[in-house]
């Protein structure tokens, strides 16, 4: 049985805080000795890999997230000499265990293997040091009885995630096979993902690729940094558009090639545009414009309308692995956001 919703769970409180951390999945690689008798790629693997269920390896590959030489494989194929053998798995457990708190919810789509939901600003996605209680997390454990486990009791149902100040759309997991076919099509690159994003400055072209590897930065290893390729951190791109100009500010379409911690952020202020109002990037200063009183006053109210990064999920797609079908949503721009936008844009009609 599935149903849709439209409408928002209440809570009587809530306590979202603090920041994200690195990606939830990692992949694992082995080489087949040169000796390697046959051997079923489900016991092969459950030799190797510690903590981990046989049932989660199946279900890893029937999720096509087991690779040979390559190539994705039935759970009885015999691994031979020298086969490189790859799977992708979420990361190893956390000491942490999160608790259900009724924290309100956007639901946007939910059946009985898979919820989207539309994430406020203010919202972490899972418990970490420092940041015990208030996250996505601790909600969905609230609102819905059945969420996929992976390995880590930290982060039930969660494929992927959003910065904290982020706002839109993000698809959670209820049981294991959805878990790890969504973790794939993220790995291989097919989710659908688009963001807006109002950003410093007018920038030169209508479009643009951004490239550059992405990771901690060496000093401060709380926000991320570009690198030089083969230097440190990884591949990330990202493509953007312009959708409307302020002279000042540019409100661009994102899309993502990647999915790197902070990437849109760090690549926009890598090219001298950072979001508007981040301050992890230097974006809650005044960037581009005047120095006048009049002016600096009216982004200073900007940052009140938007007191965070203004960043937005705004479109996500995939395929259902169950009903092996594609899905697709949007999200409208919060409320906060649209205010920025027409503060902007009468700004720009009274300046003319």
């Amino acid at each position: 049985m599935f149903r849709k919703s439209s409408g928002i769970m209440q809570a009587d409180s809530a306590s979202p805080d603090h920041e994200l951390k690195d990606e939830l999945y990692e992949q694992h690689r082995f080489v087949a000795d040169r000796g390697q008798e046959p051997l079923r790629i489900d016991k092969f693997l459950l030799n190797r890999l510690e903590g981990i269920s046989r049932n989660k390896i199946q279900n890893a590959i029937r999720a096509e997230s087991v690779l040979v030489n390559g190539h994705p494989v039935k759970s009885n194929y015999r691994v031979k000499p020298l086969d490189v053998i790859t799977i992708l798995l979420d990361s190893p457990p956390h000491e942490l265990v999160s608790e259900p708190e009724n924290i309100p919810l956007h639901i946007i789509y939910e059946d009985d293997h898979l919820v989207v939901i539309n994430k406020q600003a203010g919202l972490v996605a899972h418990p970490a040091p420092g940041n015990y209680t208030g996250t996505l997390v601790n909600a969905l454990l609230y609102h819905f009885n059945q969420l996929a486990r992976g390995t880590s009791p930290i982060r039930p149902g969660l494929v992927h995630r959003l910065d904290k100040d982020t706002t839109g759309l993000m698809v959670i997991a209820k049981d294991e096979f959805t878990l790890m076919h969504l973790a794939n099509q993220f790995f291989k690159r097919t989710i659908k993902r688009n963001y807006t994003a109002l950003v410093w400055g007018d920038l030169p072209d209508e479009a643009g690729t951004i490239s550059g590897h992405i990771g901690r930065n060496l000093r401060y290893r709380k926000i991320m940094d570009v690198f030089p390729e083969g230097e440190h951190g990884k591949e990330a791109v990202t493509h953007y558009r312009v959708i409307e100009r302020f002279g000042y500010v540019t409100l661009v379409d994102v899309q993502l090639e990647t999915g790197r911690t902070h990437q849109i952020r760090v690549h926009m202020a890598h090219i001298g545009h950072p979001l508007f109002n981040d301050a992890t990037y230097g974006g809650d200063r005044i960037v581009k414009g005047t120095v006048y009183s009049k002016y600096k006053q009216f982004v200073q109210n900007c940052f009140t309308v938007l007191p965070r990064q203004a960043l937005h999920a705004r479109t996500l797609g995939f395929y259902h692995p169950v009903l092996q079908k594609e899905l697709f949503f949007e999200s409208p721009l919060p409320a906060d956001f649209e205010a920025l936008l027409d503060k902007w844009r009468n700004y720009v009609r009274v300046k003319k």
